[in-house]
């Protein structure tokens, strides 16, 4: 194993997908030395689309992003909701159109991870960024945090000192698999994720997330760029629920998915404002995944090493939280470091205190219906259909399922009205 000292005042962030990244820049930002090791030998542009909500657009755009971001995404005016016979259940505002100050912004994953990789190489230095360099263990001592890195390129083990480690790992986080060695795989609730992206002409208006179905069979879409021929790219979610509840095996973002596996659940879901089995065809590739998460944690931070994102609260992708989350986890943590800059156990400890119990409310959310109570209402009132939705559920009932949840989700439109990052927040 060899050693390498760093700089004493230099925080590790172990993890270079967004969270990891984001981290770096928000750290950067107010003046952090940080160094980012990833375990990929390579960052590369995967994944499919994902959704932004406007807190996390907040955060970016105090980072400088935001107009990046616009130049490579589709900024979201309106979810609609829909039954499996495509009928409409109700819509509402998002983004702007919903009176907020940022967008929501729906951008496909990979050109996300390459807009922030190329502002971290650009503000940090590109030696500042290494690959290939996979987290397997570390310590906290008084003065510094110690991890240890496997090189997948050679061998070889590093030990690398610094101010504190930031585990930014994932969801099979090596630092969380050390302090909590009995944890085993995640947790799988029986949903299977096909997804995909396919060029097709607008939906609706081309600004329209929509939800069709109820939790049991689902099918999400929404455009994530404007193509020149006016045509867009959208990203789809076809979702179907299994008996299982045992993973056979580690799921993966990038395991090749089987058109024969979901589409003829969905050859029937032809509606006159959407053919949902056309665009399953039109995709060139899909991905499975299946809908898994960890129970929350008692404890994140443990003396000068802490987890972020995934590494420390994986959920279901429900109500557009994953990235999200990991990007408000990176602004918060830069302003307790910010407000605590010569006590990183404490800025630790407050970062855990805030961020920690907010997270635990999503996981425990998602894992009932979330924003989707609504359409699980109506599909047990009126399976067959209906001939007017107000005979069905009440705008009342619509509007405090889908409120509570925006307020367990940190993006109230009442949280949002002073505009600070959370990054210039005193902790």
């Amino acid at each position: 194993m060899t050693a390498s000292p760093g700089s004493g005042g230099t925080v590790i962030v172990a993890g270079g997908g967004i969270g990891g990244l984001t981290t770096a820049l928000s750290l950067h930002a107010i003046g952090r030395s940080v160094d980012v090791y990833e375990s990929a030998e390579e960052i590369r542009a995967l994944g499919v689309g994902i959704n932004l909500l406007p807190h996390a657009v907040r955060e970016l755009d105090a980072l400088g992003l935001l107009d990046t971001l616009l130049d490579n995404a589709v900024s979201s005016t309106t979810l609609a909701y829909f039954t499996r016979h495509g009928q409409k259940i109700w819509d509402e505002p998002r983004g702007i159109a919903a009176g907020y100050r940022w967008p929501q912004l729906s951008i496909h994953r990979g050109t996300l991870q390459r807009i922030l990789l190329d502002a971290t190489v650009a503000r940090l230095g590109g030696d500042h960024v290494r690959t290939a360099h996979h987290l397997t263990s570390f310590a906290s001592n008084d003065d510094t945090a110690e991890a240890v890195f496997a090189d997948r390129r050679t061998g070889s083990a590093t030990a690398v000192r610094g101010a504190a480690l930031i585990a930014a790992d994932g969801i099979h986080s090596e630092a969380r698999r050390q302090l909590h060695p009995d944890e085993g795989m995640p947790m799988w609730n029986g949903a299977l994720l096909w997804r995909g992206v396919a060029e097709r002409p607008p939906i609706l208006d081309g600004r329209t997330l929509i939800w069709v179905g109820n939790p049991s069979q689902k099918f999400i879409a929404y455009p994530i760029l404007d193509l020149p021929d006016g045509n867009q790219l959208v990203n789809f979610i076809a979702e179907l629920r299994t008996d299982d509840r045992v993973l056979g095996e580690r799921e993966s973002w990038n395991r090749p998915g089987d058109l024969g596996d979901y589409l003829p659940a969905f050859e029937p879901w032809v509606f006159d404002w959407l053919d949902v089995p056309e665009l399953l065809r039109a995709a060139p590739d899909t991905f499975v995944f299946p809908m898994v998460d960890r129970d929350p944690l008692e404890r994140w931070t443990h003396g000068r090493m802490t987890l972020l994102g995934d590494a420390a609260h994986p959920m279901y992708p429900v109500g557009s939280n994953g990235a999200s989350q990991a990007i408000l986890d990176a602004a918060t943590l830069a302003g307790c470091l910010r407000s605590h800059p010569d006590d990183l156990p404490l800025a630790l400890r407050r970062y855990d205190e805030v961020r920690r119990p907010a997270t635990a409310a999503i996981v425990l959310a998602n894992r009932g219906h979330g924003p989707e109570l609504p359409m699980q209402i109506v599909e047990e009132r009126a399976p067959d259909g209906f001939d007017d939705i107000a005979d069905v559920i009440t705008p009342a009932e619509i509007l405090q399922a889908t409120e509570d949840y925006r307020i367990t989700a940190g993006f109230a439109l009442d949280a949002l009205a002073d505009g600070t990052s959370l990054s210039d927040r005193s902790y």
